[in-house]
């Protein structure tokens, strides 16, 4: 009587490559550029809060009616977010089995310590747990209303800002998150240049000026939200 026997499926190339350390690697890369390319822009957007209560409410309107009339109200501003979460999710699940494939590659601790670490080498899973934390407490302060400090107030942006920013804990809660945020850029972009494959010997120079260039920029651009409302100049 013959055996019938199983043929084994092979794994798809989409998970062999999920599998191996490169292809987390690749998706932290791809997903962070992503992420970096909606900050760049999510900082323009909040530094119209300069030009008025008027211009910022009218911005934060026109993101709403972003598409129509081929997209119904908010579709837009929805699909945005949907690609983030997915963004942000693949990220964080990528660096988190890299960090335990990390470690019982090496459950011992290096007797000597790598000195040419950098400081934003060494902080980078700390960094992202703390932005991790700030998006959720984003969301439920200026999105929801939720933790909102005094009052939230739909369809008024401006004054919600205003609002956070009033409180001392609202603008160290913000500025910690920034400056995290910036290290992450440093490091992040500069490593996902090295992942993609367009890093090399005569270009890391500036792939990591660029990487410096960012980080500062988006750091001094978000924090200059809560410290205009601080010294009076956004009130």
């Amino acid at each position: 009587m013959a055996l019938a026997t199983r043929t084994e499926r092979k794994p798809s190339m989409t998970r062999t490559m999920w599998d191996s350390p490169l292809g987390k690697k690749t998706v932290m890369a791809v997903s962070g550029l992503i992420m970096l390319g909606y900050l760049a822009v999510h900082m323009l957007g909040n530094l119209k809060i300069f030009f008025g209560e008027g211009e910022f409410d009218h911005y934060a309107h026109w993101l709403r009616t972003l598409g129509e009339p081929f997209l119904h109200y908010e579709w837009a501003l929805w699909i945005v977010r949907v690609v983030l979460v997915v963004a942000v999710v693949a990220h964080a699940v990528s660096a988190y089995q890299l960090s335990r494939r990390d470690i019982r590659a090496r459950p011992t601790k290096y007797v000597h310590k790598k000195p040419r670490a950098s400081y934003a080498t060494r902080t980078m899973r700390w960094g992202g747990i703390i932005l991790g934390l700030f998006i959720v407490w984003h969301i439920l302060d200026l999105t929801t209303g939720t933790v909102h400090a005094n009052g939230f107030q739909h369809g008024h942006p401006y004054q919600n800002v205003i609002d956070t920013f009033s409180t001392w804990y609202g603008n160290v809660i913000y500025i910690v998150a920034m400056l995290a945020l910036g290290l992450h850029v440093q490091h992040g972009f500069w490593s996902a240049a090295q992942t993609l494959g367009v890093g090399s010997r005569t270009r890391d120079r500036a792939f990591k000026t660029v990487a410096n260039v960012l980080a500062v920029v988006l750091t001094a651009g978000f924090v200059a939200v809560p410290v205009g409302v601080m010294t009076g100049v956004v009130s």
